[in-house]
């Protein structure tokens, strides 16, 4: 093959990378005694491994909850370290990974770190970021700091009413009342079983916000509230209430530091474990299930979001439990369910994992709701954050009906069938009885195998696991409750509960090994070309709101016109 000069150029470029990649990676970051960590707690962090050097050269910036959890154990066992601050600028996660962060900070101030939470948020309703500043020892804001603490708020909404205007009528199949993501696509309004549910979980997650604060600041659960009621944002404000410790700039914060030398995050994550400490005596698998559930191989859409594909996640379950080093598994989980049989598939392969001898801990992220939970159902033991939300355990199709729409616009229809119920796959009229009756009892069908998984997984009884199914949605503390989960806490508590499975030393260190195992260099820079163009794809195009932005990503991946293991459509609670 001749050398073009394009060619030519491309292969220098690419050894050049890749030189500075393996310098960067020998290097080791200068930690000296006092040293003070500076974490940046920023935007979105996702359920996997670290992004890839060669993405992060093509414009990814993509920060994973594994990495920075990762840094901060590092951090507890390094004495070098004074203290660690934690500069917390708008953040894009759930409640789960939020007390994730919590959790790890509290670690560290047990381990006698000194923390600094530096508050640098300017938005309406800093609710959650603030929640997160609770766990260290100190919070300081800035002095033109304006993000009141407002308390928590969920909007919903409702897309019947715009079919009715557009002549589109939605058929509607479900089992379980609770299971309220059909409202969102066909209903005007919240149902008062849907009402109920919202409720709930929005309580939940409010005690367990206002209890965070409370514990955090150590100001009584009611005088908190009282404050959260008058919505404090100025500085001087937030000070007098005792919610925060003070107001600096940056550099008058690392002044009054004594000027320490800096230890940026991203240096800090290339530390050599052994280095502090850390020796692991035993190897646990880590499988991450992000995004919808879908039947197939890979593990990104055509958009370039994550997904659970059934091969893909049952076949690294499959080898995982084959080899021997592989004490435990863990399976991490933040989805919102999609496709039954993808779901059943792996569901499958989980029971097959575990006939072998390997233990499996489902780990519950943000959402691992409907087919999320039906994938973590067939775990030795599920572990799950107070916000996690999960359970959902129903099914539901929709059908849209296009007539009225094509009448509108001029359009003629005619559907010519040769079977009684052949007109399941026309879209053009309502269903004949008996095709609707056909795809009741599909659905209910799919809700018995559903029932009938969580009630071998969780031992109870079939009426028991109806009784807290239903399609209704629980947060990580009801589902505790009722028998959903085993334990409250997030990857460290998962990972202690395998020891116990496993039979590992509960003090011993253990390695996580990902599975699959990475892509070559490659795919990965064909997937890293491949996101890039589908980001700036996005980006060029029309402004859509959040809520449907997220609704698009969830139904993608969701089979058509079948039903579909998807939780009710739950509002962001801020």
């Amino acid at each position: 093959m001749r050398l073009t000069r394009g060619r030519l150029l491309l292969l220098i470029v690419i050894a050049f990378v890749l030189i500075v990649a393996l310098l960067r990676m020998a290097a080791q970051p200068d930690v000296r005694e006092g040293s003070v960590l500076v974490i940046d707690l920023d935007g979105e962090y996702v359920e996997g491994a670290e992004t890839p050097w060669v993405e992060r050269l093509l414009g990814a910036r993509q920060n994973t909850l594994l990495s920075l959890l990762q840094s901060l154990a590092l951090a507890e066992r390094d004495d070098r370290l004074a203290a660690v601050v934690f500069r917390i600028r708008p953040l894009a996660v759930g409640w789960a990974k939020a007390q994730e962060i919590r959790d790890a900070i509290g670690r560290l101030r047990e381990a006698g770190r000194r923390t600094i939470a530096y508050f640098e948020v300017e938005r309406l309703g800093a609710n959650l970021e603030y929640y997160v500043a609770t766990a260290a020892d100190e919070i300081y804001v800035a002095p033109a700091t304006t993000a009141p603490l407002v308390g928590l708020a969920a909007e919903y909404y409702f897309l019947g009413g715009l079919w009715e205007k557009v002549g589109i009528d939605v058929e509607v199949e479900q089992a379980g009342e609770f299971k309220s993501a059909t409202e969102f696509f066909a209903a005007k309004k919240m149902s008062d079983a849907s009402r109920s549910v919202e409720n709930a979980l929005l309580d939940s997650i409010d005690a367990q916000f206002v209890d965070g604060i409370a514990e955090g600041r150590g100001i009584a659960a009611s005088a908190v509230r009282s404050l959260i009621d008058e919505a404090p944002a100025d500085a001087e404000v937030l000070v007098d209430a005792g919610l925060v410790d003070g107001i600096a700039y940056y550099d008058e914060l690392l002044e009054d530091l004594g000027d320490p030398h800096l230890v940026p995050g991203p240096a800090y994550r290339q530390i050599d474990p052994s280095s502090v400490g850390i020796r692991p005596t035993a190897r646990f698998a880590l499988i991450y299930g992000s995004g919808p559930v879908v039947v197939g191989e890979g593990d990104r859409s055509l958009s370039g979001d994550p997904v659970i594909a059934s091969d893909t996640i049952a076949g690294a379950l499959e080898e995982a439990a084959a080899d021997p080093d592989i004490r435990a598994i863990i399976l991490r989980v933040d989805s919102p369910g999609g496709s039954p049989l993808a779901s059943d598939v792996i569901w499958r392969a989980t029971q097959r994992a575990r006939a072998g001898g390997t233990p499996i801990v489902a780990s519950l992220s943000d959402v691992a709701a409907s087919g999320g939970y039906y994938l973590a159902c067939g775990a030795d033991a599920i572990v799950a954050e107070p916000g996690s939300l999960t359970g959902s355990i129903g099914a539901f199709v929709l059908r849209p009906v296009f007539g009225g729409l094509y009448d509108k616009v001029g359009i003629g229809f005619e559907v010519l069938t040769r079977a009684a119920r052949a007109d399941l796959l026309a879209t053009s009229q309502p269903l004949s009885p008996a095709a609707r009756q056909l795809l009741a009892d599909e659905v209910q069908g799919i809700y018995a195998l559903f029932l009938e998984r969580v009630a071998q997984g969780r031992a109870l009884e079939l009426a028991r696991a109806h009784e807290v199914a239903r399609g209704r949605v629980w947060t990580g503390s009801q589902a505790l409750e009722q028998g959903l989960v085993d334990e409250l806490g997030g990857l460290r508590a998962a990972i202690g509960r395998g020891k116990a499975l496993a039979g590992v030393d509960p003090e011993a260190d253990v390695q996580l090994i990902l599975y699959p195992a990475p892509r070559s260099f490659a795919e990965r820079v064909a997937e890293a070309l491949q996101g890039r163009v589908a980001t700036l794809a996005r980006r060029s195009a029309l402004p859509v709101p959040a809520v449907l932005r997220e609704l698009e990503r969830w139904l993608a991946a969701a089979p058509p016109l079948t039903p579909v293991l998807l939780p009710p459509f739950v509002a962001e609670i801020r």
